[in-house]
């Protein structure tokens, strides 16, 4: 009966040992299934790099993903994928991010709507991924493009593509994914060719300078405010002066005699042909024809590269009696 009763506390104190043990075996441990991350733009733009620009730009992010998920690679877990999610909200952190950058380089946002250029930036791509023994690897891809005030393309659809690798363990998912992400995004607003989308808010003084500007009438071509003397005139004076546009382009089309004056005529004029670009000028010409009644109609043709390097159209026409 001593016995029994000596055995009794010992029973109770293994059975207690065991019961904890399964316990524990059977209760997993448990880690967190979603996650947030803190998204900041960590590398500063080069300030005041564009600040002679002529033109304002307004600027519009769409969010273009085919897959949303953040995290995309997790080999830590063979059976789940933790949720992670940014703030602030992916559009809006990228559309007022970029704009400070782009304020930071000089850009002028909404300056005037009847002149302001538009740049679109699509994400293609915003996410990160985990590797056993590489750490966080992300990958950012924005599609770059820029209309001018008449929705044509002036700057293509470009990709701009940051990527970044960070060590770190599986676990530290909001420090290791959120700084792999940033850094990538930094160097994805670093790839944009920020050079070439300044060039098309910024008038030259020269139209060598900038060969494909088409003019388009909205005064934001060289071409547009290159000055050209006309000195035309006749013997005898007093003969009715026209001029038109013949064209082997199809960016110009070409014009019907338009009046200018009686001769002598001598001005200054601003060179304001629609389609017309440094590069396709030696397809085009300016034809000046002078008539007074009783004698013959003569003209002269001016080819449009030797105007524009000359900046001058100078005519004088001996006229002839009709017999």
């Amino acid at each position: 009966m001593k016995t029994r009763s000596l055995l009794l506390p010992f029973v109770a104190v293994m059975a207690s040992t065991l019961l904890a043990c399964t316990t524990s075996r059977r209760t997993p441990v448990q880690t967190p299934s979603s996650y947030t991350l803190d998204m900041a733009l960590i590398k500063n733009a080069p300030s005041d790099r564009y600040v002679d620009l002529d033109y304002g730009i307004r600027l519009t992010v769409k969010d273009a993903r085919s897959d949303i998920r953040i995290l995309t690679k997790y080999d830590a877990s063979a059976i789940t994928l933790p949720t992670v999610h940014v703030r602030p909200e992916l559009v809006s952190f990228v559309s007022e991010s970029t704009r400070r950058y782009m304020r930071t380089m000089g850009f002028k946002f909404d300056a005037d709507v009847s002149s302001d250029y538009m740049m679109t930036l699509s994400i293609k791509e915003y996410n990160v991924g985990y590797l056993s023994g590489i750490g966080w690897s992300a990958t950012v891809q924005l599609n770059v493009e820029v209309h001018d005030r008449n929705r044509t393309l002036v700057y293509p659809n470009v990709v701009a593509v940051g990527r970044s690798n960070i060590g770190g363990g599986a676990g530290d998912v909001a420090g290791g994914a959120a700084k792999a992400l940033n850094t990538a995004y930094a160097t994805a607003l670093e790839d944009i060719d920020w050079d070439r989308i300044a060039y098309f808010l910024k008038r030259s003084s020269h139209p060598e300078q900038e060969k494909n500007k088409q003019v388009r009438g909205d005064g934001n071509t060289a071409l547009e405010h290159l000055t050209i003397h006309w000195d035309v005139n006749s013997r005898p004076q007093g003969a009715d002066i026209s001029w038109r546009i013949i064209s082997s382009t199809p960016e110009v089309k070409n014009q019907n005699y338009r009046y200018l004056n009686t001769s002598p005529y001598e001005s200054t004029e601003t060179f304001d042909i629609k389609g017309l670009t440094f590069n396709n000028a030696g397809n085009v010409q300016v034809e000046i024809k002078c008539e007074k009644s009783g004698y013959y109609t003569q003209s002269k043709r001016f080819n449009c590269t030797s105007v524009l390097e000359e900046k001058e159209i100078s005519a004088f026409f001996r006229l002839v009696p009709e017999e």
